[in-house]
């Protein structure tokens, strides 16, 4: 499909396309953009929004919004000083045109100051306290500053700040508030960083192809021969998903038939940031092979095919973890064991943090370790991953703290496509809890 002209792009398309040619760190506003654009206020403050969703923009009180670097995938778990100021609700003293800057490590300022200097580098967020000093040295050495305490630091400090474009930043957190804050931060955007999403495996740069309402079953079999495809979306003169028509739909058609009157209308359709795994699920649950990709205003960025999904979800399995969820968490302490006839099954002990507050197990956490081991269990009979399909849940007695438990799963059926799951939790030779569950097999 060709690129579409500037002519063809809407008003809201061409704002976004501005912003992102402006240089890192210029500031944006409502009235100017509405200006230089000849647009109305309320049209400038919606693209300028959405540049902010896809991280082309930063919007900060008192600073202003400031146009910053748009992370790729790979780098989420880096910070800039602007997303800090959010983080910490700070205040920003001076260096405010370097907000848009990448750190790659934070210095935690409780030592002398020879020693503080040793481990500051360009790059680096010194978290320090009151102390002027240090301030105006983490500035010299390319580092930005982040004052606790609520304290306030020099103008001469300040001056500095502006004149290097790094940002110093004071917050009312004390300083080991500070660090467990940004630490949670990093530590939730390796969650993030395992979790592919679409936009992850669609190929930057291919062709698009596409049918429009009034091509024929001819521009369809043209199309087919040249790309040795058979399903294709269908699209409006404004490249808006307008249906989906496959090999099926041309059965028993006329040379001259336009697809409007064969395709499927209102497809389902994903957005770049719909997770892989989702896509997955709603290709096994409706029984499609090929899902168009859209933005928000519903035109084709791209196309999603099963054997594109597939090889994704096959890459995950592979990759190590880079960070751990409330699943891996509650799992961790499990053992896997065999018994005398290899039967798998899963030992481990109750502790404080699965727990209500009765000091009983969560029905959550037993329910979720139900579903780990069912997942397990399927995994030695079918490579894959499950999408969850019904669970039937019953809790028999309550455990408590320290108790030891052990789950024993046992495959009732695993087809193709779909497998069903028996689940019981033992505790001193007494079932606890018991699940049926049904999944269907990616």
């Amino acid at each position: 499909m060709d690129t579409q002209s500037v002519d063809a792009l809407t008003k809201h398309e061409q704002i976004l396309r501005h912003i992102e040619s402006l240089k890192l760190g210029s500031r944006i506003s409502v009235r100017k953009i509405a200006k230089n654009m000849e647009v109305s206020e309320g049209t400038a403050y919606r693209a300028i929004k959405e540049a902010e969703n896809q991280g082309l923009v930063s919007t900060k009180e008192r600073i202003g919004t400031v146009r910053v670097e748009k992370k790729l995938r790979q780098n989420i778990d880096k910070l800039t000083f602007a997303e800090v100021v959010n983080m910490v609700d700070g205040q920003v003293l001076g260096g405010s045109r370097g907000l848009h800057k990448t750190l790659n490590k934070f210095v935690i300022g409780a030592m002398e100051q020879d020693a503080m200097m040793r481990y500051i580098e360009a790059g680096s967020l010194l978290i320090v306290g009151n102390r002027n000093e240090a301030h105006s040295c983490a500035l010299e050495y390319g580092a930005g500053v982040l004052i606790t305490g609520g304290f306030d630091t020099s103008a001469e400090v300040k001056l500095l700040a502006d004149k290097l474009e790094l940002p110093i930043i004071s917050s009312s957190y004390d300083t080991f508030t500070v660090a467990s804050m940004i630490n949670r931060a990093i530590y939730d955007r390796l969650i993030k960083k395992k979790i592919m999403l679409v936009e992850d495996i669609l190929a930057s740069g291919a062709s698009l192809y596409a049918l429009k309402a009034n091509s024929t079953l001819r521009d369809w079999q043209r199309l087919s021969e040249d790309t040795g495809y058979s399903r294709f979306p269908v699209v409006d003169e404004w490249n808006r998903i307008i249906g989906v028509v496959t090999s099926k739909d041309m059965v028993g058609a006329n040379a001259l038939q336009t697809v409007d009157k064969l395709m499927t209308r209102s497809p389902l359709t994903v957005t770049p940031q719909t997770s892989v795994a989702s896509a997955a699920h709603m290709m096994v649950w409706e029984g499609i092979e090929l899902l168009p990709v859209v933005d928000l205003n519903r035109k084709m960025v791209g196309v999603l095919n099963r054997s594109d999904v597939l090889k994704a979800m096959q890459y995950i399995q592979k990759q190590p973890q880079n960070g751990e969820t409330f699943e891996d968490l509650i799992w961790s302490g499990l053992e896997e064991v065999r018994d005398e006839k290899g039967t798998l099954q899963f030992h481990g002990v109750i502790t404080p943090q699965m727990t209500n507050h009765l000091g009983t197990v969560s029905e959550g956490v037993l329910t979720t370790l139900m579903t780990q081991a069912a997942y397990r269990i399927v995994q030695e009979f079918k490579k894959g991953d499950l999408v969850m399909d019904n669970m039937s849940t019953y809790f028999l007695k309550p455990l408590q703290i320290d108790s030891k438990i052990e789950i024993r799963p046992t495959i009732i059926e695993v087809s193709r496509k779909f497998g069903k799951i028996d689940v019981e939790i033992y505790h001193a030779g007494s079932l606890v809890s018991k699940a049926m569950l049904t999944a269907q097999v990616i």
